[in-house]
């Protein structure tokens, strides 16, 4: 199936509002959505539809799109001065004399450059996800006596891992920023999809096994997930 296009667009004002613009065979008409996850805006349009009418709508909808923004828990804007969470800690992004970012003190130190902010310390986060995550796939898988295919990361929205049927292990990189024993419970989620891929007794039996105290894990992923995913990296 093609997958539908995507671009964007900017809706000046005070702050000014950076839109997805989705083209979609399926659509009849033109639809804004106002994600509840993080905010983002997306306006949909019908595949030949004129850009110039879509983004008339857009501007005309202007006060219903900053109505619900106002409404819309806070994001969290990755920026000098603010904090960022890395490992479940709060850590305060400041500006170093470093050519990339590192951790000091309590401090995630950046280069001097405003513009480049998010992009470097999304960088950061990701490496650093990586290490954790091939760590904890490989001693859950380990103990389950069996291996995986590739391990991927994804900035992914609906879930924090997946599990293929060829063994390919998939995760959310934003897991870096949760404290490390969820991210090692979410490892050992998708490691025992290895064995059974399900959610039955079995399979919950072996995650047990692996993380004997997966439950208030994944009940702190679900009720604080949603922060990790309001936190932005757009410079």
């Amino acid at each position: 199936m093609k997958r539908a296009e995507v671009t964007s667009a900017e809706l000046p004002g005070e702050p000014p509002i950076e839109v997805a613009l989705r083209r979609s065979a399926r659509a009849r008409r033109y639809s804004l959505r106002v994600s509840q996850l993080d905010g983002r805006v997306t306006l949909t349009l019908p595949k030949s539809a004129p850009l110039d009418e879509g983004l008339a709508f857009l501007r005309d909808k202007e006060s219903w799109i900053r109505g619900h923004l106002t409404s819309h828990p806070g994001v969290a804007v990755v920026r000098i001065g603010e904090t960022v969470p890395f490992e479940g800690v709060p850590v305060a992004i400041t500006a170093a004399p470093v050519r990339s970012p590192r951790l000091e003190g309590g401090r995630l130190l950046v280069p001097a450059d405003p513009a480049r902010v998010g992009q470097r310390v999304a960088a950061f986060l990701k490496h650093a996800a990586r290490d954790r995550l091939a760590l904890a796939s490989d001693r859950h898988a380990a103990a389950l006596g069996c291996g995986y295919g590739r391990l991927t990361l994804r900035d992914t929205r609906s879930r924090w891992g997946s599990c293929s049927s060829n063994g390919d292990l998939m995760y959310s990189w934003r897991l870096i920023m949760a404290p490390p024993e969820v991210l090692d419970y979410v490892a050992a989620h998708e490691v025992g999809h290895l064995r059974e891929m399900n959610h039955s007794a079995a399979f919950w039996a072996l995650v047990e096994q692996l993380c004997p105290t997966y439950r208030a894990h994944r009940g702190w992923l679900r009720a604080n997930g949603s922060t990790l995913q309001r936190v932005r990296f757009a410079d």
